[in-house]
């Protein structure tokens, strides 16, 4: 995080602009080191200076004129520059994830075939009960598991990857590779770009305190829930005025729960204990299944990491089709 399974679930194990220019050219001299002065019938050339005074050695510029010249020549480079940086933008936004949606269709159609013939990047085991620190080996950019958000639609749904590398990160969700599995003691934690490039992470901010966000492996569907104060949030909504209601919920969000984890935090980038086992709680000893998500914030910059903490509610065994009740249609 059709190119994001737009149909809904899939649950199945199944005019360039030249080189150095944006207009035309200014046509104050001969530029290709030809004479301005007269054709070979005598008459003045197109896009010449005209006809001289005999003797006069050419018109002399004006201090007016160097400095229209100047103007004209800026303008020219900034509309360049212009046109680059909007390419670029569209390039970001829109271009890029197109290829990223490419990438993340392939991703998703493999881990579904493998789930087919009963290949499992996670060797098929359940790790709800594996002691932390024991990890699986997943090559780089490999798919292992499925992600869905509810809140954020029926739509939403994107295969995880192993790794965070730039090219981990343009086939979808990538899993921090020295972290927990899913369901796993410790902490599975997620980047995801925001904008761009897929931006599977896009609308991160606005989850709340109880949340599901749920994974699904070959065998297995995780269920977690964002943390923080589930009262603060529901006394929250109960705020009219938007700024007041929306500082309320930033606030539910940012109540830390008996093992002082929060809800949603922002931090620096190279804040990297919020992936810890216990996030913030350097060299702690987890107890329970935890998943976190990092994304870059505010949007359309790299500036901080907008992070969400979230822990396992409920795992049930994947049972054919079967979805968790949590989903649209869920019954397990």
């Amino acid at each position: 995080m059709s190119n994001e399974v737009r149909s809904g679930w899939d649950f199945s194990a199944e005019a360039a602009v030249p080189p150095g220019g944006v207009g035309g050219v200014v046509g104050v001299a001969g530029s290709d080191g030809g004479s301005v002065g007269s054709g070979s019938d005598g008459s003045a050339p197109a896009g010449s200076i005209g006809p001289q005074p005999a003797g006069s050695g050419g018109r002399r510029h004006s201090t007016g004129d160097l400095v229209r010249a100047g103007i004209r020549g800026l303008g020219q480079t900034l509309i360049t520059l212009g046109l680059v940086l909007l390419l670029f933008v569209v390039y970001e936004v829109w271009v890029s994830n197109i290829f990223a949606h490419q990438r993340q269709d392939k991703v998703r159609q493999q881990l579904t075939q493998a789930w087919q013939k009963g290949q499992d990047p996670l060797h098929g085991e359940d790790r709800l009960n594996l002691p932390s620190g024991k990890q699986v080996v997943i090559p780089a950019g490999t798919g292992f598991a499925n992600l869905y958000i509810p809140r954020f639609g029926k739509d939403y749904a994107w295969t995880v990857v192993q790794g965070t590398n730039d090219a981990d990160l343009e086939r979808g969700p990538g899993h921090y590779s020295n972290t927990a599995v899913p369901g796993q003691i410790g902490n599975f934690a997620l980047a995801g770009h925001r904008v761009g490039k897929g931006e599977p992470f896009l609308n991160l901010d606005q989850l709340v305190p109880g949340d599901a966000v749920v994974v699904q492996t070959a065998g297995n569907w995780y269920v977690y829930r964002i943390l923080g104060s589930t009262t603060q949030y529901a006394a929250a909504l109960k705020i009219s005025d938007a700024k007041r209601r929306a500082a309320a919920v930033a606030a539910a969000l940012a109540a830390p729960d008996a093992e002082g984890v929060v809800g949603r935090e922002v931090v620096s980038p190279n804040a990297v204990s919020v992936i810890d086992p216990v996030p913030n709680h350097a060299g702690a000893t987890p107890s329970r299944a935890l998943l976190t998500m990092t994304t870059c914030h505010p949007k359309y910059t790299a500036d901080q990491r907008m992070v969400l903490h979230a822990a396992l509610a409920r795992s049930v065994a994947v049972k054919g089709n079967a979805t968790p009740k949590e989903l649209p249609g869920g019954t397990l």
